[in-house]
């Protein structure tokens, strides 16, 4: 090879390498400028997520905002529901966390109302009223060959939910006998009262024989206590082969009017339903002395008791009122022995164990002077488990008797016997609680 070929040559090779150091420096550049780039995508990429991250965090704290408006306000619902229930120590207890004005308000307001309550401390205060079923269709009752019965001893529908208005109207506050009297497990009484706002007054209400009694079928009343889907307690009525589900006696009818007014209801009380056994309970068959002893009369047990079990959770008080509905004045011991042991076995197990005795015909086992262990009745009723007794007394508003081992309590009957002994001013008894005349439905009671 020539010199001058291996000039040339290396010519070349210089001006070739430094084109390859000229596009090494060019991709390079761009390399960077893309990676530049990339580095750009990627900090607008995690802005991004930051942003989307804040727009979480902000949204995560309005739920939480949400949230605690919504158990703030359901706090102060439930206070001010338990307000009106007289229920004070309930109420602040339930916006005791919560701190804003409008619970500050409520909490002093329930603070002064508390202070302002009067003590009812005398067991001889206790007004008790007390009804029978509830007739629904008077044409029906008032035809029957039984009218003149249901005219003496029952109510309508009408004429009690003008009694209830009326009672409300007038500031009395329904109150249960566990209200104001403790039976301990030794089975002595402690007597507690309570305490109520200067206007109020206690008003104990109960109904007898919440059986619906077979004689009764067919003429104008509820057929029976029914536990709906709803979880509420209702009445069950046949009109004219058609059942129906509704407020056809006691129970429901205070039921919806003590939610309408919760101010007639101390700590939701509601009242005391006062039970026989033969036939059955809250109008299903349960007796099984009297139905048998099999799958139908079982099937109707355990319905009752669902039932049974609602009513002591909705307010009410149940209690004996004798298997029989026997007469404890006239009954023997041994008579008494007999039937108590039927309820025992047939009525306690579907209701409930209570201490409550209503005496049937409000027949009393003594008079008004106190029990004694001479008197071997009350030794019994007292080895039973019954530490509070209730007789028929309308000759005074209201009537109790305290001692160490019992209560006893005096009820006004409402009905018809009752409504003509006002109106004919033999007495004037109701005058406290309602006005007989304008509650008196006439039309239905003198149709015939």
């Amino acid at each position: 090879m020539s010199r001058t070929t291996k000039i040339i040559i290396s010519v070349v090779l210089v001006i070739l390498f430094m084109s390859l150091g000229t596009m090494a420096v060019y991709n390079l550049s761009q390399s960077d400028d893309r990676m530049s780039q990339n580095d750009g995508s990627s900090d607008h990429s995690q802005n991004g997520d930051k942003d989307e991250a804040g727009n979480g965090d902000d949204k995560g704290k309005e739920d939480d905002k949400k949230q605690e408006e919504k158990a703030e306000s359901e706090a102060l619902e439930e206070a001010n529901l338990l307000k009106a229930h007289y229920d004070y120590d309930g109420a602040l207890a339930a916006i005791s966390e919560e701190d804003s004005e409008a619970a500050k308000n409520l909490k002093a307001e329930i603070e002064k109302e508390k202070e302002s309550l009067v003590e009812w401390n005398d067991p001889g205060k206790f007004s008790h009223l007390f009804f029978h079923s509830l007739i629904v269709d008077p044409k029906l009752a008032f035809e029957s060959s039984q009218a003149q019965g249901y005219k003496n001893y029952m109510v309508t529908i009408s004429e009690f939910n003008k009694i209830i208005e009326q009672l409300h109207k007038n500031n009395y506050v329904l109150v249960n006998f566990d209200d104001f009297v403790t039976v301990n497990d030794d089975q002595s009484v402690t007597f507690k009262g309570l305490k109520l706002p200067p206007n109020k007054k206690p008003l104990i209400l109960s109904q007898d024989d919440v059986s619906y009694y077979e004689y009764m079928e067919g003429e104008g009343f509820a057929s029976k206590l029914v536990l709906t889907k709803d979880n509420e307690i209702k009445n069950t009525y046949e009109d004219g082969g058609k059942k129906e589900v509704g407020d056809y006696d006691m129970v429901p009818l205070l039921d919806s009017f003590v939610k309408a007014h919760p101010d007639f209801s101390y700590h939701g009380a509601k009242g005391t339903l006062a039970l026989t056994g033969y036939n059955g309970v809250l109008g299903y068959r349960t007796s099984i002395s009297e139905y048998g002893d099999n799958d139908k009369t079982k099937k109707e047990i355990e319905e009752a008791k669902k039932v049974a079990k609602r009513l002591v959770e909705t307010g009410w008080q149940m209690a004996s009122h004798s298997w029989g509905h026997l007469n404890m004045t006239q009954a023997s011991l041994d008579h008494i022995k007999r039937d108590n042991e039927l309820w025992q076995q047939e009525v306690a197990p579907v209701i409930g164990k209570t201490s409550i005795l209503i005496y049937p015909f409000g027949a009393d086992i003594a008079d008004w002077q106190d029990y004694t262990a001479s008197n071997e009745k009350y030794e019994y009723l007292k080895s039973q488990g019954f530490a509070i007794y209730c007789n028929v007394d309308a000759s005074t508003p209201s009537w109790g008797q305290l001692t160490d081992a019992y209560y006893r309590n005096a009820r006004i009957n409402i009905d018809g016997i009752r409504f003509n002994s006002v109106l004919s001013g033999e007495t004037d008894i109701l005058k406290n609680f309602f006005d007989t005349q304008s509650v008196y439905d006439a039309n239905a009671r003198n149709q015939n």
